[in-house]
């Protein structure tokens, strides 16, 4: 049985498309992402749950992890726990001064502090995007304003050919902001080396090597050659690459 009429539903979406925070489809593993990279200690946002029509997953960062709340629309009203609220600007403005209670065992306080903003221009490949374990932390609230600066972060394996010995070693590769790095493995803590994207000329698929879904960096002092293990993968990380190369050109 339904709990929605064509109207409450008509009148659910005109309040969700008012909001700026409300980020429609975006799956769980994506608003970590985001609010991860780009928020601060208590940012928030909206999102559909995989519950139905009504069912959303309010997403909120407590110092460096995300934690989701079930939030339901029954009969014009919203459900949270024993709290109903009649909008969600209401729910939002009790708990910026009641604190939410995390789900893990410390019981972790959460204050919903700062809407992180639906317009920010982000790349369109989010389902790859992990967040490596060492985040940044000491953001602000400057951070969410609209112009805010855009989420580029993937991490993952990839074989790279060696600078002297020809040879392909698989390294575990992470991108944040403008510096890709790679690593002996992903327990590992020091990277081999950090590569300054600003310094990148270029990336793009390579065919030039014996070996299926490479592609190559063109930096100044070398050119890096990187496989990945399928060309959708390999696709990905060109298509993410050649977006931060065009967000710095556009920086200049």
């Amino acid at each position: 049985m339904s709990f929605y009429s064509d109207t409450s539903t008509e009148d659910m979406s005109e309040e969700l498309e008012t909001l700026g925070w409300y980020h429609y489809d975006l799956s769980r593993h994506t608003a970590e992402a985001l609010l991860l990279s780009n928020g601060t200690d208590g940012s928030y946002l909206l999102r559909n749950s995989n519950g139905g029509v009504g069912c959303f997953a309010l997403s909120v960062r407590a110092k460096d992890s995300v934690k989701h709340f079930h939030v339901t629309r029954r009969d014009n009203i919203y459900v949270f726990g024993f709290n109903q609220f009649s909008t969600l600007q209401d729910f939002v403005n009790h708990f910026a001064n009641q604190p939410l209670l995390g789900s893990d065992t410390a019981g972790t306080l959460i204050v919903l502090k700062c809407a992180y903003p639906v317009h920010v221009e982000e790349p369109s490949i989010y389902e790859s995007v992990r967040v490596h374990t060492a985040i940044q932390t000491g953001r602000t609230q400057n951070d969410l304003v609209p112009n805010a600066p855009s989420l580029g972060t993937k991490e993952g394996y990839l074989v790279k050919q060696g600078a002297f010995v020809k040879s392909w070693k698989q390294r575990w590769f992470t991108l944040n902001r403008y510096e890709l790095k790679y690593f002996r493995d992903k327990m590992c803590e020091e990277p081999i080396r950090t590569l300054d994207l600003k310094a990148c000329s270029a990336v793009q698929f390579d065919y030039t090597q014996d070996r299926v879904n490479c592609f190559c960096m063109v930096f100044p002092e070398r050119t890096y050659y990187l496989c990945a293990k399928t060309g959708v993968e390999a696709d990905e990380w060109i298509k993410i690459l050649r977006w931060k190369l065009s967000q710095m050109r556009k920086g200049r």
